[in-house]
């Protein structure tokens, strides 16, 4: 025994820091014993700082803690702040301009000792505890610190995905940060932090809970309601949530009838919408000149100290380069410098931050209103021109391809403008799309989806497109080639193929127009698609790719576009040709009963899911051309 305790407090020494550490996490997991580090005496945590090289930071934390009670002098605190501040900015940075690691011990120490010791939450309760009591001699904190505080919590949530989680997980929290907002000080380093939490939110906020929404944002400049921007663009509209089972379409019909009231998303449209002049002022700022306003001088500033605060001085400079060879260029125009911003969280700091700002604008802008004769731009070149020039630009695979395409799709899409398309056509955009498709090597599945939906807008009832198509893809091998990239994934081209199967029933019953008949004889891909042989070899696939079970937002267009190839099928009288060859089909396959009986649950569904909705149910129209009454 002797021998035992002779040994015991030289193991208890080499240990020590492991169970200091055991012990703090096992109270995070129970909530009990040791839960931060504020809670260890400061003489113990300098004895083992140095061989768990902690920096000192839970000795900074315990002295933070103590000097940052109610009552204290606050602008002791401040330089403490500094400190830790210097120790995690770092890790921060490298975190920014190189690839994105996994957030553990080894990989950020100093981020993760500090969250470890409890430095995010101490920091929380610091910028919380004036709200939280009813005195009012409480001492007022700086801007300077409030800044600092901010700063921080921002620094561990670049690098601990944890961290971020934690904070949005505190309604209290997120709410008192939009009270910062009012602080033109505050405000950047507010919203930046703001932004980053509600990306991670499993539940969208509601913005009518915000205290003071109106006045708030009407107190916001141009250049500030740009950054709110960013916020609001993730309150209005639903989160792409994947495709497992809690988000397929039938769960969610399911959950719409448990719950019939109005989603949080439109909710919140309407608690903007119903903010005077908000709109309005989005479209000053949509076409704001980068000269107008506070002039450029004072914006490049205000995008220094945003850089500043970010520590990330090269794209800093790579900003200042851009905007001073091109200083007159319309903030419309920078809008089309798209990137992926929550394709989004992989590559979010790939992009500059003053441009996904102008991401989530346009993305904004764009909930509101999809299509709109009123065209708000300045100049000799419109926001369309601009945005092909520089669509033509990018390399074939960039994700900023992916955006612009989605951005002018959303202008074509709707009830068809002929006058809309031939303005498109002449700028050499289906040229331009046939090229990507097919001779660019482009492999991003996301740009050729977008490619296909913009190339069936583009293309829909409009026979000089046809001719287009037919002049650029003027051989077998390049037409082979286009096909195989159709066919790789129907999910993602099946838009396309019901445009041409849409133009070719209109082209068909139009052939005492001689432009037409003459349109049909010589274009491949209506040759292709007038082949019954090759319409149903479409619809089998349609049909077999989904099911109810898995039917999602994503791949619910395939199951539309089958409904439109029989629906067209019924209209000439050939439908129980079709049906027949489904039936046919199933036994070849010898699975009797398995293509219809799946085909059949899956009308029952669309018919729930569709007809009781207006606004899906009257979107649909249009893009298919066909009225409610033919879909039955």
């Amino acid at each position: 025994m002797a021998s035992a305790e002779g040994l015991e407090p030289s193991r208890t020494r080499k240990n020590s820091n492991k169970n200091i550490i055991a012990r703090i996490r096992h109270g995070h997991i129970t909530g009990r014993g040791i839960c931060r580090g504020t809670e260890i005496s400061e003489a113990l945590l300098k004895e083992r700082d140095h061989k768990a090289q902690w920096h000192g930071i839970p000795v900074l934390l315990r002295r933070l803690y103590d000097k940052s009670h109610l009552n204290s002098d606050l602008s002791q605190i401040y330089f403490i702040i500094k400190e830790v501040s210097s120790f995690l900015s770092m890790e921060a940075m490298s975190f920014v301009t190189e690839d994105r690691k996994p957030a553990q011990e080894s990989t950020y120490p100093n981020t993760y000792t500090f969250d470890l010791f409890g430095g995010v939450d101490l920091l929380v309760e610091i910028l919380m505890r004036p709200t939280l009591t009813t005195q009012t001699n409480v001492p007022k904190m700086s801007d300077d610190l409030v800044k600092d505080c901010l700063s921080v919590l921002y620094n561990c949530c670049i690098c601990m995905e944890g961290v971020t989680k934690s904070l949005a997980s505190r309604d209290d929290f997120v709410m008192f940060l939009f009270t910062l907002m009012s602080n033109k000080k505050t405000f950047l380093q507010t919203a930046t932090l703001i932004e980053d939490i509600l990306g991670v939110r499993k539940e969208m906020i509601q913005l009518e809970d915000i205290p003071n929404l109106p006045s708030l944002v009407q107190s916001f400049n141009q250049q500030q309601l740009a950054n709110f921007c960013r916020i609001l663009s993730v309150t209005i509209s639903e989160p792409d949530m994947g495709n497992d089972d809690k988000n397929t379409l039938l769960a969610k019909n399911a959950q719409q009838r448990a719950n019939p009231c109005p989603s949080y998303s439109e909710i919140n449209q309407v608690a903007l919408l119903n903010i005077p002049g908000f709109i309005e002022r989005l479209c000053k700022l949509a076409t704001r000149k980068v000269s107008e306003a506070s002039g450029a001088s004072s914006l490049l500033l205000e995008l220094q100290d945003w850089y500043t605060w970010l520590d990330n001085a090269p794209v800093l400079d790579a900003l200042m380069q851009m905007a001073a060879e091109d200083a007159e260029h319309s903030s419309t125009e920078v809008c089309i410098w798209l990137g992926a911003f929550r394709l989004w969280s992989l590559i979010l700091f790939s992009i500059p931050q003053e441009i996904s700002f102008k991401i989530q604008f346009l993305r904004l802008l764009q909930s509101f209103s999809d299509h709109h004769e009123n065209l708000i731009c300045d100049g000799k070149k419109g926001l369309l021109t601009r945005l092909i020039s520089v669509m033509k630009k990018e390399p074939p695979d960039s994700s900023f391809r992916f955006w612009q395409a989605r951005a002018v799709e959303s202008f074509l899409r709707g009830t068809t403008s002929y006058a809309d398309q031939v303005f498109l056509l002449k700028r050499g955009l289906l040229e331009h799309i046939l090229f990507c498709i097919i001779d660019s090597g482009c492999k991003s599945r996301d740009v050729l989806q977008s490619y296909f939906d913009l190339l069936g807008e583009l293309m829909k009832f409009n026979m000089d497109a046809f001719k287009k198509f037919n002049r650029y893809v003027n051989s077998d091998e390049k037409f082979q080639t286009f096909m195989t990239q159709i066919n790789s994934s129907l999910v993602d081209s099946n838009m396309l193929v019901r445009c041409i199967i849409l133009s070719l029933d209109r082209f068909e019953g139009q052939t005492e127009d001689m432009r037409v008949v003459e349109v049909l004889s010589e274009c491949r891909l209506l040759s292709y698609m007038a082949r019954v042989e090759n319409r149903l070899t479409f619809l089998f696939r349609l049909v077999n790719i989904i099911n109810v079970q898995t039917l999602t937002q994503e791949n619910v267009s395939c199951l539309n576009t089958s409904l439109v190839v029989l629906m067209l099928a019924r209209r000439r009288g050939t439908l129980p040709f079709y049906l027949n060859a489904l039936r046919e089909k199933e036994y070849a396959e010898k699975y009797p009963g398995c293509l219809l009986n799946n085909f059949h649950n899956l009308l029952r569904f669309w018919q729930r899911h569709y007809l009781n909705k207006d606004k899906d149910s009257t979107c649909l129209e249009n893009v298919s051309v066909l009225p409610d009454a033919s879909l039955l």
